[in-house]
């Protein structure tokens, strides 16, 4: 997996949508893959409450007879949180603020979504990015896991 590509990923959909928050990419059973979150969001337990959502919500959509999952919101009095479907392993949780587009919201992250896939895989071409997954220019060397959570969170951190 390329790292740095999800990473770029995620920070391009926070650029292309005033007032995402923070975001985060888990697998389906919570384990956390990268975070781009303020310090006062524990990344790990967000990927866990949101897997455990994401089982409810997937079974919700199953019983209902509505096709496969592929997103929901939850709004709060501070903004909200959207969880997305990554394919069937994974999903993107994006926090936004009170002011968030959320049809803005949708209509960014569908195609980030199809990338956010292909990275998670290692497919190959990526038709959504016009060059196969990592590689081109800004392709670099996978980084661990922990090394990128820390790195993208620092990042989400920084003028704040």
């Amino acid at each position: 997996m390329n790292h740095e590509a999800l990473a770029r990923e995620m920070r391009e959909l926070r650029e292309q949508v005033p007032g995402i928050t923070d975001t985060a990419v888990a697998a389906a059973d919570g384990m956390l893959i990268a975070a781009d979150t303020a310090d006062t969001i524990d990344p790990e337990s967000l990927a866990a409450i949101a897997a455990a959502g994401l089982g409810i919500a997937r079974r919700a959509t199953a019983v209902t007879g509505r096709g496969a999952f592929r997103q929901t919101v939850t709004y709060g009095s501070q903004g909200l949180a959207a969880f997305y479907a990554v394919g069937d392993t994974a999903l993107m949780i994006v926090l936004g603020d009170e002011g968030i587009d959320i049809e803005r919201l949708h209509e960014q992250t569908r195609p980030a979504l199809g990338r956010i896939g292909s990275i998670l895989t290692g497919a190959g071409p990526d038709p959504l990015a016009g060059t196969p997954a990592g590689t081109g220019p800004h392709a670099a060397a996978p980084a661990a896991p922990d090394a990128l959570v820390g790195a993208v969170t620092d990042t989400a951190t920084e003028g704040v």
